[in-house]
């Protein structure tokens, strides 16, 4: 098999990795028990209006779709993983928002160029292994003139500090793949969008989560429901030293965050307007 065909192989069995973490546990329960909020405050960002062209890549289960639909975008929310896309559909109805729902890789987006007005992730795109690669189909899509809209966990904060005390209890990575709080940085999404955007605007937000009572019960809660917490602690599956251990740094990372009932968690909210001189 050549070297092309062997990295084809080894991106599909990546992409297909990612698909099962994310179908894990719960996650539609974080997006809307958690952080409900950050999907408004990226659609708020991206001033969505009534007829804009919007896709949200990495979608999960439309935490930003549904309100840009709502705002009256006509929206497109893609997704690797099926099974959030079939809960964010139910959803959708229950609220009276009318979208289409695709399932796509972030890296291969299957629209054609200059497509949207709007082309926005919140904590999505973040988690595809090839930046560069993401951010270039991010662009690409979108129209000249339009916005590109990302919403990402900082490594500072919270859930980047979650995943690096996570990390030594993880797989080591598959060769080339980036760590998603690399787009938590300002300068690394700059780069990644370089001189194709102009009007670039960054901000560091919180968001308040007040729904854990304690330490245990947000480690108890990610245990249960998100996807990448699930996956270390499989991967820790026949060792109850090192799983009590990852117990213990989580319990003491979330109380270490409490303050007065509740945590602050810092994200990057980027927006930038594709450059009008370049169609590609």
């Amino acid at each position: 098999m050549s070297d092309t065909a062997d990295a084809r192989e080894a991106d599909r069995a990546l992409k297909a990795k990612h698909r099962t973490m994310w179908a894990l546990g719960d996650y539609p329960a974080v997006a809307r028990q958690v952080v409900a909020a950050l999907g408004p405050a990226l659609v708020d960002a991206c001033a969505v209006k009534t007829g804009d062209r919007v896709l949200d890549v990495a979608a999960g289960s439309g935490n930003a779709s549904i309100p840009a639909a709502l705002a009256g975008g006509e929206v497109v929310a893609s997704d690797l993983t099926p099974e959030l896309l079939a809960v964010g559909q139910r959803e959708a109805e229950e609220r009276g928002a009318t979208l289409a729902w695709q399932e796509a890789d972030a890296e291969a987006l299957p629209f054609e160029d200059a497509t949207f007005d709007t082309v926005m992730s919140c904590v999505g795109v973040m988690f595809a292994p090839h930046h560069q690669v993401a951010a270039d189909e991010l662009v690409r899509v979108c129209r000249p003139g339009g916005t590109i809209g990302l919403l990402s966990w900082t490594p500072e904060g919270f859930i980047g500090q979650m995943f690096a005390t996570m990390k030594p209890y993880a797989p080591p990575p598959p060769p080339g793949a980036q760590p998603p709080p690399l787009w938590g940085q300002e300068k690394h999404v700059r780069e990644l969008l370089g001189d194709r955007v102009t009007d670039v605007e960054g901000h560091r937000r919180t968001i308040r989560v007040d729904m854990f009572g304690g330490p245990e019960e947000f480690r108890d809660f990610f245990k249960a429901a998100y996807g990448p917490t699930i996956a270390v602690y499989r991967n820790l599956a026949d060792d109850p030293e090192r799983t009590a251990a990852l117990d213990t740094a989580l319990t003491d990372l979330a109380a270490g965050a409490l303050r007065d009932g509740g945590m602050e968690w810092e994200y990057l909210l980027l927006t930038a307007r594709k450059n009008g001189a370049d169609a590609g």
